[in-house]
């Protein structure tokens, strides 16, 4: 079955839609795991009884690039503590945003830093955003791969819609690319051509619900079912059989996140 390795299931859905009926749905749809993705420190604990919740969701603990400006030390110390749950298998998302510059540059680059030393700290993988920020980006990350030990895998870079040359150099370090919906917009040629030259083998599917419905549900709020049309777009980009793709993405995101 597929794994929704980036997903926010303490989010608003449709009304009266609930964690539980997303997790039933999303196996309905051949779906059998799914990652819940902290954003800032007013959800860790949301996440974390959602996990524990289900047998299959896991979640990760961090702070998005837009919340940069809230994080103080006191949060930083307290997400080791979060992350020491057996269920918490990454910090993330972090990194940095320059396309909405909800936080302040200098800022979000400090927190991003800081958590990722969180992250060196607690032997965890990360959950990489990316827009806008490559330039300053790349050179942390090379940094930490080369500090990390013990997790079970640098991490991921999530929603890829970067440059080719960016993705590359996160593969050539050690870090899996993960695939959203937006692989299947009409206008996203461009990224389709560049995600065809990544190997399947360090590649994983997501849906970022609530956001990024993939075609051909476009303008309805996303949700972790709907990871299977960005698989299967997947797997007819890169010349293979849906199940191939299922399979190896699978084992993909259990290696990325030492998933049992």
């Amino acid at each position: 079955m597929l794994i929704d390795t980036h997903c926010h299931l303490n989010y608003e859905y449709d009304v009266g839609k609930t964690p539980g009926d997303l997790v039933r749905e999303a196996g309905e749809n051949g779906v059998g795991t799914l990652i819940t993705i902290a954003t800032d420190h007013t959800n860790f604990e949301a996440v974390q009884k959602i996990s524990e919740q289900f047998p299959n969701v896991y979640h990760t603990i961090g702070v998005h690039p837009h919340e940069a400006s809230l994080v103080t030390p006191e949060i930083l110390s307290s997400m080791k503590g979060f992350l020491a749950h057996p269920k918490a298998v990454a910090v993330g998302e972090i990194g940095l945003d320059y396309y909405y510059e909800h936080s302040d540059r200098a800022k979000q680059r400090q927190e991003c830093q800081a958590q990722l030393e969180v992250a060196i700290d607690t032997k965890k993988p990360v959950v990489i955003h990316s827009r806008d920020g490559e330039e300053d980006l790349l050179p942390m990350l090379k940094s930490y791969a080369k500090r990390q030990t013990g997790a079970a895998s640098f991490g991921v870079i999530h929603c890829f819609t970067g440059t080719r040359e960016f993705g590359q150099a996160c593969l050539d370090l050690g870090f899996y690319i993960s695939i959203s919906g937006i692989l299947t917009f009409k206008n996203s040629e461009s990224l389709r051509e560049t995600v065809k030259t990544f190997p399947l083998e360090r590649l994983l599917v997501e849906t970022d619900s609530p956001f990024l419905a993939p075609a051909p549900l476009r303008g309805k709020k996303c949700e972790p079912y709907m990871v299977k049309h960005t698989a299967l777009k997947l797997s007819e980009l890169m010349g293979v059989s849906f199940q191939e793709l299922e399979t190896i993405t699978t084992r993909n995101a259990k290696a990325c996140f030492g998933l049992e």
